[in-house]
């Protein structure tokens, strides 16, 4: 590998959105910092059977479903 190309790979925290906190690997961020989910594998449908609703944070949702209506999927 070349050196001096590649991100920093360090520790960091990812709190959960149940508040749980788990130590990870990242290029995000500096060592140390902690990181704030708002999907993960405890409230995402894909690994909770498609019960559980994701939340619309920004808009985008509706944005989408007002942008494509009239094509009747």
């Amino acid at each position: 590998m070349k050196k001096d190309i590649h991100p920093d790979y360090h520790l960091i925290t990812a709190k959960m959105t149940d508040g749980s906190i788990i130590q990870m690997k990242s290029t995000w961020g500096k060592e140390g910092d902690q990181m704030s989910l708002d999907i993960d594998p405890l409230s995402h449908p894909a690994w909770t059977g498609g019960s559980a609703k994701l939340m619309d944070t920004g808009g985008r949702v509706s944005k989408f479903k007002n942008k494509y209506a009239g094509l009747g999927f």
